[in-house]
């Protein structure tokens, strides 16, 4: 027959205190991997790679556009950065300094279908906006594209200029 100390050295298992280092050791290790990972910044490089594509997008249609217009950009285009309107938006609200009518690009889906629209919109966005701001240099005749002053991430300002 077994007695007491006998039973109790049969008996398997973790005490509480091999338990809780296991457990501190795993958070530890999943702290260091969310770290490294840093899904705040992976998410912020993704919109501001979609950024970069957008500007790039829009500027080739306004570009198309002079193409089949015999140079002329579309004449909504001032010299000042001004956001421009969603695809869709009624032109009469377009019309005010804040938001460039750019339907010219849109309305016959010849050179865009629509215009994109920052991944962050309508956080610091015209209710109105998509986001971007186009401006035309009075010296140079150049487009930029940008969102600059709008949806800014990292401190990332995406711009293309031609």
């Amino acid at each position: 027959m077994l007695n007491f100390r006998q039973t109790k050295k049969l008996q398997g298992g973790f005490t509480l205190l091999e338990v809780l280092l296991v457990v501190a050791v795993i958070a530890i290790l999943a702290g260091i991997v969310i770290i490294a990972i840093n899904p705040g910044k992976n998410l912020a490089d993704t919109r501001n790679a979609q950024r970069q594509a957008d500007v790039t997008t829009i500027l080739n249609a306004v570009y198309q556009y002079a193409l089949d217009s015999s140079g002329n950009f579309p004449a909504s285009i001032t010299n000042a950065a001004t956001e421009m309107c969603k695809t869709g938006v009624a032109p009469a609200t377009c019309t005010s300094a804040s938001l460039i009518d750019l339907t010219v690009l849109t309305s016959s889906g010849k050179y865009i279908a629509s215009l994109p629209i920052d991944p962050q919109c309508p956080t610091n966005c015209n209710a109105s906006g998509n986001g971007y701001k186009i401006s035309k240099d009075a010296t140079t005749g150049r487009i930029t594209v940008t969102n600059q002053g709008i949806n800014v991430e990292q401190s990332k300002t995406i711009s293309v200029t031609r």
